[in-house]
């Protein structure tokens, strides 16, 4: 809908210009003519301000992949052509990001002044999976806000929502593998390489006069002294219908998978929406979140033997490994406990854990610039 209209202010506007005309014309009150004649200026006004309004370009800005719970700033600006320059005409407006049920937004919108700012709202990822924004909707107004208008720009964009994780007990890790593989991807005993920085790589592993050298991020390699391990890993749901206990299983699975890959050990993981096999580099973690905020309830693709069986339903998940079994949520509150930092650090990658483990959000490569005047002390 493209139309000029009335608001309710400018129908009330409207509406008294008309009962001061008719009032002229019964009584004669010269007095009127001034407010008739200021509330016509007004309303020609309006109306040549929102109709000159043309449909803007929008490109969306701020938006990168997350875990339930987490928030971004998105940042939508406006232009012609590209979606970079200025837009022809500049007005105020209300602007609308739609948003799907797993986001959390402006549901009042955001006022700006198309053309000369962008218009910034922070969303909040509320559940796991492919999120959707947009379309956009703009409503022109005029200063006065007697007229407005309304545009629709098919603008589309989506993003992953990894599920929830929890931190894994030392204990429950060290009994599926033994205490000598804990951290072992954390041993630096001997210097192999260096290569170009990866999304997801450890801050403390940069090589920094490599890196003041070529003015990119270079990190350091270490040979690792304990034998390769591989961990496989299976879920299933109770209900193969239950979306509730799909989060769940996918919040168990990547919770385990994630805290295993910090400690040096490969993870086969085989779920209702398809397998990974990650090994602990940054590509192996990105699999294995993107597997995990896709899947849905039911059965894994296939039977094979695995280390660690999941089943979950609604409420929780039973951890079917070495031949015990243990809640989820029994481990959640174990390693709530447990004083050892580097628990916490291998699974909740909050920001002040990004040395531990490379930048919170796996979407974000950070320049030597950046971090030498940020404040990171190497």
């Amino acid at each position: 809908m493209n139309s000029t209209r009335l608001t309710r202010r400018g129908r009330i506007v409207t509406a008294v210009c008309v009962l001061g005309v008719l009032m002229s014309v019964i009584g004669g009150g010269r007095a009127l003519n001034a407010v008739v004649l200021s509330g016509a200026v007004a309303i020609v006004a309006g109306y040549l301000q929102v109709a000159r309004a043309s449909r803007p370009r929008v490109r969306r800005s701020g938006i990168s992949p997350g875990f339930v719970g987490e928030r971004r700033d998105v940042s939508l600006s406006f232009g012609d052509g590209d979606g970079r320059g200025s837009p022809s005409s500049t007005f105020v407006a209300r602007v609308f990001d739609a948003t799907d049920d797993g986001l959390s937004g402006s549901a009042d919108g955001v006022r700006t002044t198309v053309g000369a700012e962008p218009a910034t709202y922070t969303v909040a990822y509320a559940a796991r999976g492919e999120r959707r924004f947009g379309p956009v909707r703009i409503e022109p107004t005029d200063v006065f806000g007697l007229f407005t208008r309304t545009f629709v720009v098919d603008d589309h964009e989506t993003v992953l929502a990894y599920p929830e994780r929890h931190p894994i007990p030392s204990r429950f890790r060290g009994e599926l593998f033994g205490e000598e593989m804990l951290g072992r991807r954390r041993r630096r005993e001997e210097f192999d390489r260096v290569r170009e920085y990866a999304r997801g790589d450890s801050l403390r592993d940069i090589h920094w006069p490599t890196t003041a050298k070529h003015d990119e991020l270079i990190v350091k390699e270490f040979a690792s002294d304990a034998p390769e391990r591989r961990a496989t890993v299976a879920g299933r749901t109770v209900d193969t219908t239950d979306d509730e206990a799909a989060d769940v299983l996918a919040s168990a699975t990547v919770s385990l998978a994630l805290a295993l890959l910090a400690d040096g050990v490969s993870v086969d993981v085989r779920l209702p929406d398809g397998a990974v096999a990650a090994d602990p580099e940054p590509s192996g973690r990105r699999d294995i979140l993107a597997l995990t905020a896709r899947t849905g309830p039911g059965t894994s693709a296939g039977e094979f033997e695995a280390d660690v069986r999941i089943v979950a339903d609604a409420t929780d998940a039973r951890i079917h490994a070495d031949g015990g079994t243990v809640q989820f949520s029994e481990l959640r509150a174990e390693a709530a406990e447990e004083p050892d930092s580097a628990v916490t650090t291998a699974t909740t990658g909050s920001a002040e854990d990004a040395d531990a483990d490379g930048p919170a959000d796996p979407g974000e490569v950070p320049s030597p610039t950046t971090i030498m005047n940020g404040g990171t002390s190497k």
